[in-house]
């Protein structure tokens, strides 16, 4: 009885503090979008030797032959929309944001009509597999920069960067590995692993990405500070502001 008197407390306007949920999420999501939108459009400071920004990755037209603006805003929108229409972001910032709902069991502002992801913006939510498939193409960039930021002008080497971009192409792989379209993808719709061609390997695999699925959340919020981080760290060092630290 007493779980049960708990559990129709908590989420409920009844003397439950729901919105402590909801700040962290308005400060860390809302924070890094406004950081992330001035670094897309400064356009300076994002390389520095073999280090290159996350969010510049691949750089692309970095004399303005072509193109006048940042060259972070040539290739925003791909690795973008994976994060944003996540299954897991979706939860946060409508709750956050929009208080659509602002917590489980709390009701919604009177009179708002629940219309689903069937209407333009939110209708291109339902394209979310197709920007994880965008993704895994920006993270062959991101493991190549990753890979590239242990090779100096003086030949291989290790640096407090190299460390940051290769912890950052590490978790966000860790993201898209917990990411629930790629579990559906490799499994996840079929009822007869049996019936199917490579239906061991692919039991195999649905199974470790469900495993990681788990902490699809923790995942998300490891990989968006560290991408914010990593971009931060090129940035201070490309300014001038730091020093790079050669650790070999």
């Amino acid at each position: 009885m007493a779980a049960l008197g708990q559990a129709h407390v908590e989420g409920t306007p009844q003397g439950d503090a729901w919105w402590i949920q909801v700040i962290p999420v308005i400060v860390g999501l809302g924070g890094f979008g406004v950081y992330a939108t001035f670094r897309a459009f400064e356009g300076a400071y994002f390389q520095w030797g073999p280090y290159l920004s996350p969010f510049y990755s691949p750089l692309i037209d970095v004399h303005h032959h072509y193109w006048p603006f940042s060259p972070a805003l040539l290739i925003l929108a791909a690795p973008l929309g994976f994060p944003i229409t996540c299954y897991y972001y979706r939860k946060a910032y409508y709750r956050a944001f929009f208080l659509d709902p602002p917590g489980c069991a709390v009701p919604e502002k009177t009179g708002r009509r629940y219309g689903g992801e069937t209407k333009f913006p939110f209708i291109l939510q339902n394209a979310h597999r197709y920007f994880m498939y965008l993704a895994v193409v920006f993270l062959s960039f991101l493991w190549y920069d990753a890979v590239r930021s242990f090779f100096f002008e003086n030949g291989f080497g290790i640096g407090v960067g190299s460390i940051v971009l290769l912890v950052n192409i590490i978790l966000l792989t860790l993201y898209l590995f917990s990411c629930h379209s790629l579990r559906h993808l490799l499994g996840g719709k079929l009822d007869c692993f049996s019936c199917v061609n490579f239906g061991g390997p692919r039991h195999s695999s649905w199974r470790g990405l469900s495993a990681m699925n788990e902490h699809h959340m923790l995942f998300a919020w490891m990989s968006l500070l560290s991408v914010g981080f990593a971009d931060f760290y090129v940035r201070l060092v490309s300014s001038g502001a730091i020093r790079d630290l050669r650790l070999l």
